[in-house]
């Protein structure tokens, strides 16, 4: 079900792009899967209509190691390294323009502004929008816009199977779909190696990784029976580790896979006094209301949202949020509890 924002069709996006011979493709900050996938695929699918297509990156860092294996990977350009005017600027799996950070200024200079995502938002930002939250991915989007454009091959395949799969965590969460299995059939017949995908990206965890996770279980916190999991990683962690950001990523499905939990938790202590928040949940759910009380926001089984304060602060407050917003007859008690193993932590969470 598309959003009362969405003013356009896939059919009618097609059509234009076919009408316009320059564009530039972003994605959000912190690309993932999902994200890099289906800009990678588009931007492909254009090149091989014979458009004139750059690939940018909302910052100047580099993307995830384990996401390099996708065709093109190699070429994106930072945004404030690209000063040229376009005809078109699409935005794939993006929001709003803040999640576009240094490719907004290329945005709002275009002639024409498209955005075809999966998150649900208030606002538009383009002139053709195209939002459609049902959808498991944006890839599952771009692989049938790339079918109406009748340019579909063997290396858009790949990167549209890699947000798909990403996405789905492997077809494991809620919103895995039929259409999305038929999508991911399709991509595989075109010519998409899902070995390839598991090997580069579901088998590829770094040792920092692993240590980054045995700190967050040992910090592990359980309430509710069991029901809510919540740990933290601290700024130092990472030095400590030699951990990067990315390596943390996965962290919050290792707590989600726990038997019995049913929310899952982690906050990362991310400078300049953030505080980065990931949120999932196995049942019904919505993690995303609980986001947006911090200014966040997502998919009903998987968030994220940024605090602005200390480390303890925000493992006192999100935390609370979820206790008495999810299981609001065991909340005071739980919340007291909460606060009483906090206390006792203090020291060492602000350290």
């Amino acid at each position: 079900m598309l959003t009362p924002q969405s003013n356009t069709t896939l059919e009618a996006i097609a059509r234009f792009i076919e009408e316009h011979e320059t564009f530039a493709i972003c994605g959000h900050v912190n690309p993932d899967g999902d994200c890099l996938g289906s800009q990678l695929a588009l931007e492909q699918g254009l090149r091989v209509l014979g458009k004139r297509v750059t690939g940018l990156l909302a910052t100047d860092q580099p993307i995830e190691a384990k996401l390099g294996f996708l065709p093109g990977s190699e070429n994106l350009v930072p945004a404030k390294d690209f000063d040229e005017d376009v005809e078109v600027f699409i935005a794939v799996d993006v929001p709003n323009v803040d999640r576009l950070k240094d490719a907004a200024a290329v945005h709002d200079r275009a002639q024409y502004r498209i955005t075809i995502d999966h998150h649900a938002s208030d606002t538009s930002m383009a002139d053709l929008n195209y939002v459609d939250p049902a959808s498991p991915s944006a890839c599952d989007l771009i692989w049938e816009l790339l079918k109406l454009l009748g340019c579909v091959d063997e290396a858009q395949a790949l990167c549209a199977l890699t947000g798909i799969m990403t996405d789905t965590g492997r077809f494991s969460y809620q919103n895995t779909t039929p259409v999305c299995l038929i999508h991911a059939a399709e991509t595989v017949e075109a010519g998409a190696e899902p070995n390839l995908i598991a090997r580069e990206f579901f088998q590829s965890r770094s040792l920092p990784s692993l240590r980054l996770e045995q700190l967050t279980l040992d910090r592990m916190m359980f309430f509710c029976d069991g029901a809510f999991v919540f740990s933290y990683l601290k700024e130092s962690d990472f030095d400590a580790t030699g951990a990067i950001r990315d390596d943390a990523e996965i962290l919050i499905d290792v707590l989600r896979n726990i038997a019995g939990v049913h929310i899952a938790l982690i906050l990362k202590e991310n400078g300049e006094g953030t505080i980065r928040g990931s949120l999932r949940a196995k049942d019904d759910t919505d993690v995303a209301a609980i986001a947006r009380v911090f200014g966040g926001g997502g998919h009903k089984a998987a968030a994220g949202l940024t605090f602005h304060g200390t480390l303890y602060e925000a493992c006192v407050a999100v935390p609370t949020e979820v206790l008495t917003s999810c299981f609001a007859a065991a909340a005071p008690e739980e919340v007291a509890r909460l606060n009483e193993l906090l206390a006792s932590q203090k020291a060492e969470i602000d350290g």
